[in-house]
């Protein structure tokens, strides 16, 4: 029986996730954290209407480190199958350039505590010599643009921890594996007009969970946006720092 730990399990891509694996692992437990409890409510009834999986549910602000500990206590003396952090912020650009509270929401959200709890996640797994770590970063971590270079550094720190931790924990069988969505049609992106490369959440829980069957180190979900990237990060500086983007 599988053991899942999915961190901000009320966003859209993880809901989707879960429900993915809820198929592929029927009688799975899946442990469900987040801060919203009525929105957390709501999701785990959905997961267990539309599959077999148990589910319990956690109610913690994972952006503030202070609960950290007393989350992880949960599962010690639980062998972990899957850790998926799932949670973030887009921020607003403009209101970070002019207040750095607001720049500090983002990269505490997206970076900071998420590298809080994968310290204390990947250590209690690393006893079991087991599992897979998966998270949830970003295409906007691989160059800076000046519409969201606060986001996307934040994300670009995320996938720089994670390479690090892969490479400390492979020795101990552990798989970790580093997400990175393109434009995803989610409540996050509400505000922000869709194009043709927008995709639905649901697409991007099918590549998570192929890409955690197949023990991949590095997805880009969909697949293009590993083209797209391999494009703009190799346009010089001097005619990117030119570009509107």
């Amino acid at each position: 029986m599988k053991n899942i730990v999915i961190l901000g399990a009320t966003s859209a891509i993880a809901e989707s996730t879960a429900l993915e694996l809820g198929f592929k692992y029927p009688q799975a437990n899946l442990f469900l954290v987040a801060r919203n409890s009525d929105r957390l409510k709501l999701v785990s009834q959905n997961i267990k209407l539309r599959t077999h999986c148990h589910t319990l549910e956690y109610i913690y602000d994972l952006a503030d480190h202070s609960v950290h500990q007393k989350l992880i206590h949960h599962f010690e003396n639980l062998k972990i199958d899957l850790c998926f952090i799932a949670y973030g912020i887009l921020g607003d650009q403009k209101l970070a350039e002019n207040d750095f509270s607001k720049a500090l929401e983002i990269i505490n959200a997206n970076f900071t505590s998420a590298v809080s709890l994968l310290s204390l996640f990947a250590n209690l797994m690393e006893k079991e010599n087991h599992g897979t770590i998966a998270v949830i970063s970003s295409v906007a971590g691989d160059r800076g643009r000046q519409s969201n270079y606060y986001y996307g550094s934040s994300k670009g720190a995320l996938t720089i921890f994670l390479s690090g931790l892969r490479n400390r924990l492979s020795k101990k069988n552990i798989h970790v594996m580093t997400i990175k969505p393109g434009f995803v049609d989610t409540p996050m992106t509400q505000n922000i007009q869709k194009g043709p490369l927008f995709v639905k959440p649901q697409k991007i829980a099918k590549d998570i969970v192929r890409g955690i069957e197949c023990k991949k180190d590095v997805i880009y979900t969909p697949f293009f946006w590993r083209y797209i990237m391999l494009i703009i990060t190799h346009i010089p500086e001097r005619i990117f720092k030119k570009l509107s983007l």
